[in-house]
């Protein structure tokens, strides 16, 4: 599995170059400084072939990088993924671009999808956050998918902002606001739900941009497994601009554990527990679902999710119990967004926190809706210490020299609290 490769020690050395490279276009010269002036450390690569990625290279600039140099890192990297589509690649095959073509060449499903697909409902969960809003609608605006529409949902707004960027926004897919009145991430998406009239829904935040074709590859997934309740895609940088960013990176990002290899997961013929490890089955980041299956199961629960004591886990917790009820799920790395992470250490401290605290307030939530669960759990709390605690595992793989151990100190706290903030919610969610 061609997994985003972490950076090397320089981890606290950007800014960093975040780009595209299209094999099948060849390679050009990457200089540096670049045309802006500023220097960068390294290029964070996400390579593709006819725009399917096959994975994230990352390599260092120096005084620049001449195109052989480019492509024998892509090739170092992704070479078994390359050659799964291009047999007869080589590194100098990708320097002169020119790769493969025909019917069965990755854009023929996509052609598919595009003619055929079902309406398709873009979900965007927003809090006074104008800016960001404003970046992630322009991109769902670039859409190639027709039969695109996106739900902005104004989450207990103290403003004007959002309702003056849905208003100002243009663009060829009709764009709707309605209002969540009650503070926290899964009381939006519970109203979002409510309203939403197509057979899919998508789900993006709103400090992300959409790859073009990510609808469309949305579709794509439903169309060509049609058992499966919902799925995942890729998440990658967006930028690395500070230290923070890489640091975030090299803890795995959005897209820990997922690489750029298709998974179906199904319950009845999946070897791992559902329970335990998560990372494979989806990020709220990037996620879709048969509009019918996420009723069926309840929606999102609201004492989990960002605003709730618990942070966040609302995600978690859809995935898992679709898994839970014998619904399949799927993993897609060609349905791509790219998330600007946080930029200061302070913010980063803060989520990484929330991450260990929506980790154990999730398994809390489990235990409160089916009780009998604790007894898997149990068989699965030894390999769960030992993941925390083994420098080798997948938690703790992507983390480099230069990123402060604090801050996976603060994710282990947040992990101890966790069952605590849940009850916190449900109690407060029973108040109100």
């Amino acid at each position: 599995m061609n997994a985003p490769q972490p950076a090397g020690p320089d981890v606290g050395a950007p800014p960093d170059l975040v780009a595209d490279v299209e094999l099948a276009d060849g390679m050009a010269d990457l200089p540096n400084p670049g045309p802006d002036g500023v220097r960068r450390g390294r290029a964070w690569l996400l390579a593709r072939l006819h725009t399917e990625p096959l994975g994230l290279v990352t390599v260092p600039l120096g005084d620049g990088l001449a195109a052989a140099d480019i492509a024998a890192a892509v090739w170092r990297q992704c070479s078994e993924a390359i050659t799964r589509r291009w047999p007869d690649a080589d590194p100098g095959r990708l320097v002169s671009g020119a790769g493969p073509a025909g019917p069965t060449a990755f854009p023929a499903g996509r052609r598919a999808a595009l003619d055929d697909g079902p309406a398709v409902t873009v979900v965007v969960c927003t809090r006074e956050r104008p800016g960001p809003l404003r970046v992630c609608l322009d991109s769902l605006a670039r859409q190639t998918y027709p039969r695109t529409r996106i739900l902005v949902v104004d989450n207990a707004p103290t403003s004007a902002a959002t309702a003056e960027v849905v208003a100002a926004h243009t663009g060829p897919h009709p764009v709707r606001r309605i209002v969540a009145t009650t503070p926290g991430l899964s009381h939006a998406r519970n109203r979002a739900l409510a309203e939403v009239d197509t057979e899919l829904v998508a789900w993006i935040d709103d400090d992300e941009i959409a790859d073009r074709h990510w609808v469309t590859e949305v579709v794509r997934g439903f169309a060509e497994r049609p058992d499966a309740a919902g799925m995942s895609g890729l998440v990658v940088p967006a930028e690395i601009a500070t230290a923070a960013q890489a640091w975030y990176e090299a803890f795995g990002g959005h897209s820990k554990g997922r690489g750029f290899t298709p998974a179906v997961f199904d319950p009845g013929q999946m070897r791992q527990s559902p329970l335990y490890p998560l990372p494979p089955f989806g990020v709220g980041a990037n996620m879709a679902f048969r509009t019918a299956a996420l009723r069926d199961i309840g929606g999102f629960d609201p004492a989990l999710g960002a605003g709730a004591p618990a942070c966040g886990g609302e995600d978690t917790a859809i995935f898992t119990w679709l898994l839970l009820t014998g619904r399949t799920m799927l993993y897609r790395p060609s349905a791509v967004v790219r998330h600007f992470h946080r930029r200061d250490e302070a913010a980063l401290h803060a989520q990484l926190h929330g991450y260990g605290v929506a980790l154990t307030a999730f398994y809390a939530s489990l235990l409160r809706r089916r009780p009998g669960l604790l007894w898997p759990l149990l068989g699965l709390a030894p390999t769960a210490l030992r993941d925390v605690a083994s420098p080798g595992s997948l938690r703790n793989v992507g983390v480099r020299d230069g990123m402060p151990p604090e801050l996976m100190r603060a994710n282990l706290r947040g992990m101890a609290v966790g069952p605590w903030r849940y009850v916190r919610g449900v109690l407060g969610g029973r108040r109100g």
